[in-house]
């Protein structure tokens, strides 16, 4: 006889034990994936399988926690234009710029660049729901009072990000890839702490993933940084960028044509995004393209602002890519019409996947001069001054003078909008200032010859020049070249050199208040001196030192 009770308890384990098998199996498989999407993360790579895709692409943050709003409400804009876009391919991708650069609290320590700022970047990205990327911008090492290196302060950037390098490379679809580098000093830039500045090691590994995935092969290359390279044709601001030396990546180094270079070199290249100058997507030099131009086969966009308090022209809007194998769409998502779609432009892949084809697509929103850019010389702009005429330069200094010509050297000058400026040599993009306006309004300006194979003490030349100024009175002034042969100044140094100096200056005011006895701080009247050079005599005199009030 069947013990009836024993067999329903019998039965009931067994069902009880296949239940725990499988959801134990089930857990462990979904405990792998994790582990597995984990290890992709960490190497900053990640592979899909169609071969659609959208990219979200968000201009300088500034992220201000007291100031959300426009930053969340542009997010759900960029939430739904990717949700539109009907792929599962879909990542966001960041291009700096994560904090405000100021305080945000009762302390004098400015946000960007500090723990509490990437935390709150990290957790508005995540909010977005999909994979994203993210470099670093001129303000995101400036943790300055939490960190004392630059080295530090990556670090937890990296830390909290979850990064294991400051660049990354990701594969959206099959053969296309995003690729991102990001700035890496502050405390020890030569010049401008707000210099975007690629070190070697990162050009090193961007020249080896571009050369390990020619368009010969069918991929397909987006690059992101913070700033655009030189030669790249985007509108920049002559009376902020260009005059202070931070316009471009590596703007004061000799690597800064390098990136150019790789993207005339290498057709796989097919875009280069970029933010930086907080300007709006609005003018026709916010995309540039590449026939014709010396700029390969890489269209360059510049990516404007979500927030209206870092907008510079009151545009709040964002890039968004939809792409496939056969080429992609650049749209402007403006985030002040609820994140109304506009089609900028439409990129068609060759055959051969070498070269595109382009088609921009006029839009009334346009506004060609409604915020003033930096005027780029052009060999057939009517402006150039060839070499039998580039002695009488009288009229460079009036009013409205618009002129460029080459040294005998291979620099190139210019005047525009009152200012003499420097242009690079292979993109005649502006470098940077070498005269204000009020050093040449009224001035006559000459290139003359300073010494052709002349014996004098100094390194013979086949051809030297000198640029002068000169007015009625005989009063002439020498404009000499810096050490390395440019002309442009670089006029703003680095932040923390600056910083200190204001310290020390701060120190003689308590000093005279406590020490001297003075009665107030407006009866002190501090002044500092700098060096080095001041004249072209070769021997240290004693004398008055240089001195700036």
């Amino acid at each position: 006889m069947y013990n009836y009770k024993m067999i329903q308890s019998i039965l009931l384990i067994n069902i009880i034990v296949q239940i725990y098998s499988f959801s134990f199996h089930k857990l462990t498989n979904n405990l792998n994936i994790l582990t597995k999407n984990d290890l992709l993360h960490r190497k900053n790579s990640l592979r899909m399988s169609n071969e659609d895709y959208a990219i979200a692409i968000l201009g300088d943050l500034h992220l201000d926690p007291r100031y959300m709003d426009d930053h969340y409400n542009g997010r759900e804009d960029m939430i739904k234009a990717l949700k539109n876009s009907n792929t599962k391919n879909l990542a966001v991708v960041s291009l700096g710029d994560l904090g405000e650069s100021k305080s945000v609290d009762e302390t004098t320590q400015l946000f960007s660049g500090t723990t509490s700022c990437f935390n709150l970047a990290n957790s508005y990205l995540q909010g977005f729901g999909v994979p994203y990327e993210v470099v670093t911008g001129n303000h995101d090492l400036e943790g300055i009072d939490e960190f004392k290196t630059d080295e530090e302060n990556m670090k937890a950037f990296l830390s909290i990000f979850n990064k294991p390098t400051p660049y990354f490379k990701r594969e959206i679809a099959p053969k296309t890839l995003l690729i991102g580098l990001s700035s890496v000093t502050f405390r020890t830039a030569q010049f401008t702490s707000h210099e975007v500045y690629i070190d070697d090691q990162q050009i090193e590994w961007f020249e080896r993933i571009i050369k390990e995935s020619p368009a010969e092969e069918g991929w397909k290359i987006f690059v992101f940084s913070h700033a655009p390279p030189i030669g790249s044709g985007l509108r920049v601001l002559q009376e902020n960028h260009v005059v202070n030396g931070c316009c471009w990546l590596n703007h004061s180094h000799r690597s800064r044509r390098r990136f150019i270079d790789i993207v005339r070199e290498n057709k796989s290249i097919k875009a280069w995004f970029s933010g930086h100058f907080h300007l709006g997507q609005d003018y026709e030099d916010s995309l540039t393209f590449p026939e014709g131009n010396n700029r390969g086969s890489c269209v360059f966009g510049q990516t404007a602002v979500i927030a209206k308090k870092s907008s510079r022209d009151t545009r709040r809007q964002s890039r968004l890519i939809r792409g496939n194998t056969k080429g992609f769409q650049i749209y402007t998502v403006n985030h002040a019409k609820g994140g109304e779609e506009r089609l900028d432009a439409t990129v068609t892949y060759t055959e051969d996947f070498g070269e595109v084809g382009v088609l921009a697509h006029e839009h009334e929103d346009y506004d060609h001069d409604a915020w003033f850019s930096a005027y780029t010389p052009k060999p057939e702009d009517g402006c150039y001054i060839d070499d039998s005429n580039v002695g009488d330069l009288s009229n460079a200094g009036k009013v409205g003078a618009i002129c460029w010509w080459h040294m005998a050297c291979g620099r190139v000058l210019g005047v525009h909008n009152g200012m003499m400026l420097e242009y690079d040599a292979s993109t005649l993009a502006p470098l940077g200032l070498v005269l204000s306006r009020d050093e040449l309004l009224g001035k006559q300006v000459a290139v003359i010859d300073s010494g052709s194979n002349v014996k004098d003490g100094a390194q013979i030349e086949a051809k030297e020049q000198a640029v002068i100024l000169y007015d009625e009175n005989f009063n002439i002034t020498v404009v000499q070249p810096n050490e390395d042969g440019s002309y442009w100044r670089k006029i703003v140094r680095n932040k923390m050199i600056r910083e200190k100096e204001k310290r020390r200056e701060k120190s003689a005011v308590e000093f005279a208040l406590k020490a001297l006895g003075a009665n107030s701080p407006t009866d002190i009247k501090v002044k500092s001196n700098w060096g080095p050079y001041t004249s072209t005599v070769g021997n240290a005199k004693i004398g008055k030192l240089p001195t700036v009030q």
